[in-house]
């Protein structure tokens, strides 16, 4: 499956186009093994992120979301998201992020995607969730809702798959993230291959401006 199948709004074409689309080091933790044979998150913690327009902070909560969960802990504890663009920008919408620019790395996360999760809480403004574009396709691609996208988001029909679990939500820095480049819509999710294959220089000359996550850490609280 390319990675322009994981954008929405190649899936989806003119009906779902304002919705999200859809190396490997994992990281030193122990005891619990979730179903996915992924290190299972704790019950809940902090992600902080640090952009090009300042810092924002994400709470994980495993019970939202319990695969989606121990996958974001995995991404942030291996420094995935360090140095992403945050390539799809609709100002008072959502923003989504989560392509390296390195094929083989995004590859490799898409090719071991998580199992799909019913949705218990509303994809309101400020949460988190995962892209996708159909059954099993979320791996390291995220979104977050910069406005009430409850109940749309919650209930839409994807190629056969029901709405979007959110695993985390903001804490700290919405607006930041309110801030974010936002000139070019939807235009680079559209080019999502071209993306991982040509890297981040390639994208920044062709849409030059775009914000981007600097550095990820995992924080206690």
């Amino acid at each position: 499956m390319s990675h322009t199948t994981l954008s929405i709004v190649c899936c989806c074409a003119v009906v779902l186009s304002c919705l999200p689309s859809a190396c490997t080091r994992v990281p030193e933790r122990a005891p619990r093994i979730s179903a996915a044979g992924m290190a299972a998150a704790p019950d809940s913690f902090f992600v902080e992120f640090e952009t090009t327009k300042g810092i924002f902070v994400l709470k994980a909560h495993r019970a939202w979301s319990p695969y989606g969960a121990d996958r974001l802990f995995e991404l942030a504890g291996a420094g995935v998201y360090n140095g992403v663009p945050m390539f799809r920008m609709l100002p008072g919408k959502l923003v989504q992020f989560g392509l390296t620019g390195d094929s083989a790395v995004d590859a490799g996360w898409e090719a071991r995607s998580i199992p799909d999760e019913p949705v218990l809480t509303g994809n309101v403004r400020g949460r988190v969730s995962f892209a996708r574009a159909g059954a099993q396709t979320r791996s390291s691609q995220i979104f977050i809702n910069l406005r009430n996208n409850s109940p749309r988001y919650d209930t839409v029909n994807a190629q056969g798959v029901i709405g979007y679990p959110p695993v985390a939500e903001v804490v700290e820095g919405m607006n930041v993230l309110d801030s974010l480049e936002g000139r070019y819509g939807n235009a680079p999710s559209e080019l999502q291959d071209s993306i991982s294959i040509r890297g981040i220089r390639w994208l920044d000359a062709k849409f030059p401006g775009l914000d981007r996550v600097m550095r990820v850490r995992l924080r206690a609280k």
